[in-house]
C-alpha cells in the first residue's frame, strides 16, 4: 500500500491525503493546476514538500518530522510520462535495457516486457517508427524495467486518438491484474477515471476533497464543492421540511419525497443532486400513479444522442426555469417521439436523490 499527507504552502499550497492498496488503480482528478502532477512528482522524489510523510508497504520514503527524504533512485517508482519522453536515437530495446538493473539479463529482461505490453518483434524500431499507442506501451515496459513497488501514470493516454485510447484503456486493464502494486493515474477525464479506477481522489486548488469508489465520489459527493468539481450535471438546492412524519425536499413548488434524509433536519437548506439516468420518462399513455413517483412536468428545450444514449433537457414548470437533464436509451426517446417545445412529465426516484447540507 502507499499511504501520504503532504502539505505545503510555496510555491504552490498543497495538502493532500491519500492511500492507494497493491493491485488498485487510484486515479487523481481535477482542472489543470490542481496540483495532481505536484502530488505525483512527490511520490517520486522529484519534489519534497514542506511537511507531511510518504509510506511504501514498510518502507518511510519521506516524514518530515523524522527528516527522512529517499532520493529518486532510492524509491522504486515507475513512472509514464505525458509526452512518453522516449529516447529518439535509441531503438526500442535500447530505450527499455537503460532502465533495467539488478542481476537480470538487459536482454532476457527486456524481451519479457515487450511481451508483457504486446510488443515483441518490435526491438529494433525507432520512436519515429512507432504509432502513439507502441510509444506508450514502450514507455510503460521501460517504467516496469526498475521492478517498481508503484507504478505512476500521468495523463498517458491525453496524446493518443480515441480508438488508440480505447484499447490501451483494455490493455492496461488486462495488465493490472499481473501487477502487484498501487498505480496513480492522473487524468482529467472522468469518463476515462470511472472506468479505470478502483478508487477516484477530487484534488482542488492543492486539496483533496474527497477520496472513494468512482460511484460514491461521482453519484453521492461529500458536498457541492465535489459535484462542481466532478461535473455532477443536476446540482440544485432546496429546503427540508416536515410533512407528516416524514422529511420531504420542497423545491420551488414541488415536494418531493426523498429516502435517505439520516443527519438532516427539517428547516435545513440544503444541495442535492440526481444523476440523468434516474430520471424516468412516463409514457405518453400511462399517467403518473401518485406522489410517490415524485411527478414534475416540463418542456423539452434540447435533445442530443451519442453512443445510443440521448440526453434530454428539461425546463421544469413552476421552478423559475430551473432545468433538468434526463439520459435515456435512444430507442426509447424515438419510441416516444421526443421533440424540442413538447411537454412531458417524469418522475424522480426518490431512492436517487443525494442530499448535502453545504
Amino acid at each position: 500500500m502507499l499511504r501520504l499527507a503532504i502539505q505545503q504552502t510555496q510555491p504552490n499550497p498543497l495538502d493532500v491525503a491519500l492511500e492507494c492498496h497493491a493491485g488498485e488503480v487510484l486515479a487523481l482528478v481535477g482542472a489543470s493546476g490542481a496540483g495532481k502532477s505536484s502530488v505525483l512528482r512527490s511520490i517520486a522524489g522529484l519534489h519534497r514538500p514542506q511537511q507531511g510523510y510518504i509510506k511504501c508497504k514498510s518502507t518511510v520514503w519521506f516524514d518530515s518530522e523524522q527528516k527522512v527524504s529517499l532520493s529518486p533512485q532510492q524509491r522504486r517508482v515507475g513512472m509514464v510520462f505525458q509526452s512518453y519522453a522516449l529516447f529518439p536515437h535509441l531503438t526500442v530495446a535500447e530505450n527499455i535495457q537503460l532502465a533495467i538493473g539488478g542481476d537480470a539479463s538487459p536482454a532476457t529482461r527486456c524481451e519479457q516486457l515487450l511481451e508483457q505490453v504486446h510488443l515483441s518483434g518490435l526491438e529494433q524500431r525507432y520512436h519515429h517508427q512507432l504509432s502513439g499507442g507502441q510509444q506508450q506501451r514502450v514507455a510503460i515496459a521501460r517504467a516496469l524495467a526498475r521492478d517498481p513497488e508503484v507504478l505512476l501514470l500521468d495523463e498517458p493516454f491525453s496524446a493518443v486518438d480515441k480508438v488508440t485510447r480505447r484499447k490501451l484503456y483494455m490493455e492496461l486493464n488486462s495488465l493490472r491484474r499481473d501487477l502487484d502494486m498501487p498505480i496513480i493515474l492522473v487524468t482529467h477525464d472522468l469518463d476515462e477515471a470511472a472506468m479505470l479506477a478502483d478508487s477516484l481522489c477530487v484534488i482542488h486548488h492543492g486539496k483533496t476533497l474527497q477520496q472513494g469508489e468512482p460511484e460514491a465520489v461521482l453519484h453521492r459527493p461529500d458536498n457541492s464543492s465535489v459535484a462542481k468539481r466532478v461535473d455532477v450535471r443536476n446540482l440544485l438546492t432546496g429546503q427540508l421540511i416536515q410533512h407528516n412524519d416524514d422529511l420531504v425536499l420542497q423545491w420551488h413548488q414541488h415536494k418531493i419525497t426523498v429516502t435517505e434524509t439520516a443527519g438532516f433536519v427539517a428547516g435545513q437548506t440544503v444541495f442535492w443532486t440526481l444523476s440523468p439516468a434516474k430520471i424516468l420518462l412516463h409514457q405518453r399513455l400511462r399517467p403518473s400513479k401518485g406522489e410517490q413517483e415524485n411527478p414534475l412536468t416540463g418542456t423539452i428545450e434540447d435533445l442530443v444522442t451519442l453512443r445510443g444514449i440521448t440526453t434530454v433537457v428539461l425546463t421544469i414548470e413552476d421552478t423559475q426555469q430551473t432545468q433538468l437533464q434526463m439520459d435515456l436509451p435512444e430507442h426509447v426517446a424515438t419510441r416516444n417521439k421526443l421533440k424540442m417545445g413538447e411537454v412531458i412529465t417524469v418522475s424522480v426516484l426518490s431512492e436517487a436523490i443525494h442530499l448535502m447540507a453545504e
